[in-house]
């Protein structure tokens, strides 16, 4: 629980991968949603990054065929870099409805599916693949800096 978590005093939340349809996730959107409140540090990956942007007042649906395997090329909307990423996934959060807090920060050149988000309000963010930090591909490392940096940060408060 929220409750729990928060006897830890913890300096950052980590949203974790996992199968299947977030959106029956009440118990974890819900948390979340208080883990917002109090600004602490997200990073979700995968299904967490679903969750996370359910918690944020987005939606999700059902992809056609879903991403699976390696060698799915996802480029950062701030950048312009691309990325070489694995999935593993059968659903996605649908870009139309992030609410005006919640930016979209990467998209999939096979599909331009959403493929990351950035809270502007919040400490908060998330990226759909798999964010081999390391060992192996290490593209996408940047984004393990950003969260360590945010938990940093908090930390100091």
């Amino acid at each position: 629980s929220f409750e729990e978590v928060m006897e830890l005093s913890p300096k950052g939340i980590f949203l974790s991968n996992g199968p299947g349809d977030p959106e029956p996730c009440t118990y974890a959107i819900d948390n979340i949603r208080k883990f917002l409140e109090v600004n602490l540090p997200i990073f979700g990956i995968c299904l967490g990054h679903q969750l996370l942007a359910l918690a944020g007042g987005a939606s999700t649906y059902k992809m056609k065929f879903g991403h699976h395997g390696a060698n799915h090329p996802v480029q950062d909307l701030k950048t312009k870099e691309v990325f070489i990423t694995s999935q593993n996934h059968g659903f996605a959060v649908d870009e139309k409805t992030l609410p005006a807090n919640i930016s979209a920060s990467h998209v999939s050149l096979f599909d331009q599916s959403l493929q990351g988000i950035e809270f502007t309000d919040k400490p908060a963010f998330s990226f759909q693949g798999h964010p081999e930090a390391s060992p192996g591909p290490q593209e996408i490392q940047t984004l393990f800096k950003k969260f360590q940096s945010m938990v940093e940060e908090y930390a100091k408060t």
